[in-house]
């Protein structure tokens, strides 16, 4: 009698950070799949299980450290991948015996290396390098370079292999990986590497792929979605892909995140504000508004010109949403540069703001700075601030009471709120980070991932309560 075929192992993901890893970790998925292993959900049980860390901030380091640790009371093999896991390498696993740490040249053979790890074969963790060396430096080379057999590993390319582990309507797409910008408080270019696009026509590929898996809204995802095509020789190319995109059968919506407000041209600018089925929504990085301490952050501009430029894009899109992340506590910040960032909140009316602590990072060249300041400083302006941007985003919002907004449905809230509630997001509301909106009113016949019309009727903080204007819920694409 032939031996019935044993049980495929099994393996969770955990992923951590922001929705570039969450791709990563849908490739791994994949790649896993490939080869032969099934994925669940929950750790327990598990024979293994994959954590894709986060290694941006001090703080996002700890989270990914507990997750590790966490796992491992799960009695699986753990497995660290990710920023973290890149960045450190050997450094990371000898402080984290616990765990087998893998880098992002290890991606590829993810199966045979997990195999390595149930099997009890040691396996020796990478010496972190800096990534930018890796490519040329002339961004027009990279391409053929990263197509070569001897290119080094970029996560979040290889669509081919990718496997949804989210279930809702909204999906991250990467259009490039890796970063040129030389930002004195960020080391985020060191272990992502150079600045890489994906072709078009991959990018277009997998659209359509996701598309066919009930996706409806795609979030463009990269470090830095301005640079987009300058490395194609095109830099217009996020211009002419954003229309083809909209048009992909079954997508409702397609909005662009991390822009780099220095590098966006008027004709990008127009196109976000103007075309049908894009998200009139400005994810610019600001970091802070200052220009004396700008420059010192190796940036550029400052709250008048950031002024100018929502009021350009307003001026095309009068409800375009607009989010940010500053950054509190640089070296030699001083009371006059918080003043001006408070001016600039205060008179960019801006949807939602993410408010940090400055950290000294290694391998950056903030960490040499003079003029640092004490922790108990640095948290009392980031509470300052903070406080300052709750009151500023839940005014926002009233703003928008009587306006008109396009809300892609999420999840049907009738059996806890009552007939046709559900809750969804609207144009200037990322899926993950922005608030939400709460519809009544809603067709029974409507279902996660369509578009509807509604009435903003009030506000919690900064999440809007509308109210459906349509008698059916519009369909998912064009």
């Amino acid at each position: 009698m032939t031996a019935p075929p044993s049980p495929a192992r099994t393996v969770a993901v955990v992923t951590l950070g922001c929705a570039r890893n969450e791709v990563d970790s849908e490739e791994l998925a994949g790649r896993l799949a490939a080869d032969g292993y099934r994925l669940v959900e929950d750790p327990e049980g598990a024979d293994a299980v994959l954590v894709n860390t986060c290694g941006f901030i001090e703080s996002a380091k700890k989270d990914s450290v507990d997750a590790v640790l966490a796992a491992t009371d799960s009695g699986a093999e753990v497995v660290a991948v990710g920023c973290m896991a890149e960045r450190y390498g050997s450094e990371l696993a000898e402080a984290l015996p616990e765990a087998t740490v893998l880098g992002f040249d290890d991606y590829a053979a993810i199966g045979d290396r997990l195999d390595d790890v149930l099997a009890g074969r040691p396996l020796v963790p990478h010496s972190p390098r800096d990534r930018r060396t890796l490519l040329p430096i002339s961004p027009v080379a990279r391409t053929a370079a990263a197509a070569s057999a001897e290119a080094p590993a970029i996560p979040g390319h290889g669509w081919v292999q990718r496997r949804r582990l989210a279930s809702g309507p909204s999906a991250a797409l990467k259009l490039a990986s890796g970063c040129d910008r030389r930002c004195a408080f960020c080391a985020i270019p060191t272990f992502r590497g150079s600045f890489v696009s994906r072709p078009p026509a991959e990018v277009l590929g997998e659209a359509r792929w996701l598309a066919e898996q009930g996706v409806t809204e795609l979030v463009l995802v990269s470090e830095n979605s301005t640079s987009y095509g300058k490395d194609l020789g095109d830099l217009r190319s996020l211009e002419r892909l954003l229309p083809q995109l909209a048009a992909v059968e079954g997508i409702a919506r397609v909005r662009v995140a991390y822009l780099q407000p220095a590098e966006l041209r008027p004709g990008l600018l127009e196109v976000i504000a103007a075309t049908e089925g894009v998200a009139p929504y400005f994810d610019l990085s600001f970091q802070h508004s200052s220009p004396g301490l700008l420059r010192r952050m190796r940036r550029f501009g400052g709250t008048d010109d950031f002024l100018a430029l929502i009021e350009r894009a307003r001026s095309l899109a009068p409800t375009a949403g607009f989010r940010t992340n500053v950054i509190l506590g640089f070296p030699g910040e001083t009371e006059d540069d918080v003043a001006e960032l408070e001016r600039f909140l205060t008179e960019g009316r801006l949807d939602a703001v993410g408010v940090f602590g400055y950290s000294d990072e290694e391998g950056t060249e903030a960490i040499g700075l003079p003029g640092k300041l004490g922790r108990a400083e640095i948290d009392a302006r980031v509470r300052r601030i903070t406080d300052l941007v709750e009151e500023l985003t839940a005014q926002r919002a009233e703003d928008r009471v009587g306006e008109r907004v396009e809300v892609l449905l999420t999840e049907d809230l009738s059996a806890e709120e009552g007939p046709g509630v559900w809750a969804g997001h609207a144009a200037h509301q990322d899926p993950d980070a922005d608030g939400t909106t709460t519809v009544t009113r809603v067709p029974a016949d409507a279902r996660p991932g369509q578009l509807l019309t509604a009435e903003v009727v009030g506000t919690e903080g900064v999440d809007l309560v509308a109210a459906a204007l349509e008698p059916a819920a519009l369909p998912a694409g064009r």
